[in-house]
């Protein structure tokens, strides 16, 4: 299955370790990868994708842009098929499109005309990061920076979600039911990295150091609390620091897909980008992410040896 999911990657053209560029998408590409499981645990990873459409036409050049990615997240689960673990992969970049965020999400300010004829939240937590830029569709990077030079069209951002947003929902949701269907319960871990200090206008905690990993559960709401502090309790006999809930709780992939009276378990797990890569050239280093992967997979194994209701 590894070599499966190895020809999946290079299908769709992932950039490689440390290269600046990263290839362009014709409109027709799939965007999304699954590769179905048999056990009770899936995982996803919605910001690694390296394939920029054509129709992105941000203003930035490709290596600014490319630090906003989840950069290697997939690499470092890449054992996850083997195991029989559920895997949805998004290729398509955050910045482009969030899978993380609700289509509600939208600074309406961005559309030519300032309009967006459809739904727009009004949860005021949700609303400070729309307003920092960080919605559905970004607005400024993790410093502050203007992604575009031009109004966007509505129609431009629909064909997003239609051709992005709505098949990586539905993988995840698809891989989750029948997890749950086998097994009576599913383990849904939601994988995602962050950067070792938070920039200007990546979170609501500019200038945070953070911590080796943040576990998030929306406060025990998307998962059993027991289940997430197990995994904490883990990460810290492996020598790693950890926060629980904070400064992230998990967002739309947690929320949406969580729902541990129902046995369905969601857990957002960030890992912080300095024990495993280069921030600057988006390089691995090769001890410190051979050390995380086994360890890693060494937490996957747990997680199928938890049956989360006993």
């Amino acid at each position: 299955m590894q070599a499966v999911l190895k020809l999946i990657h290079s299908q769709y053209l992932h950039a490689e370790p440390g290269a600046a560029g990263a290839p362009c998408a014709p409109p027709q590409a799939r965007m999304v990868t699954t590769v179905p499981g048999r056990t009770p645990v899936v995982l996803d990873s919605p910001h690694s994708g390296t394939v920029y459409p054509e129709d992105f036409r941000a203003a930035l050049a490709l290596p600014v842009l490319r630090r906003a990615e989840d950069t290697h997240v997939e690499k470092l689960y890449d054992f996850a098929p083997a195991l029989g673990v559920g895997w949805v992969e998004a290729h398509f970049p955050r910045i482009y499109l969030d899978a993380n965020r609700d289509i509600t999400e939208v600074d309406a300010s961005m559309f030519d005309g300032g309009q967006w004829p459809h739904e727009v939240t009004a949860d005021p937590v949700v609303l400070q990061k729309v307003r920092l830029g960080k919605g559905l569709v970004w607005k400024f990077t993790d410093e502050g920076v203007p992604i575009y030079d031009r109004p966007l069209t509505v129609a431009e951002i629909e064909e997003r979600i239609a051709r992005c947003w709505r098949p990586y929902h539905a993988a995840v949701a698809q891989e989750i039911d029948a997890a749950h269907a086998r097994h009576g319960y599913s383990i849904h871990i939601n994988c995602h990295s962050m950067p070792a200090v938070a920039a200007s206008h990546a979170t609501l905690h500019p200038g945070l150091h953070h911590a080796d990993f943040v576990v998030g559960d929306r406060d025990g709401t998307t998962a059993s609390p027991a289940l997430s502090q197990k995994i904490c309790d883990f990460l810290r006999e492996r020598g790693y620091s950890v926060d629980y809930n904070h400064p992230y709780k998990g967002v739309e992939l947690v929320r949406r897909y969580g729902n541990p009276a129902d046995h369905r378990h969601s857990i957002q797990v960030e890992i912080n980008r300095k024990l495993y890569m280069d921030e600057q050239t988006l390089a691995l280093d090769p001890a410190g992410y051979a050390r995380l992967h086994a360890d890693l997979r060494a937490l996957v194994e747990l997680l199928l040896a938890t049956d989360p209701r006993v």
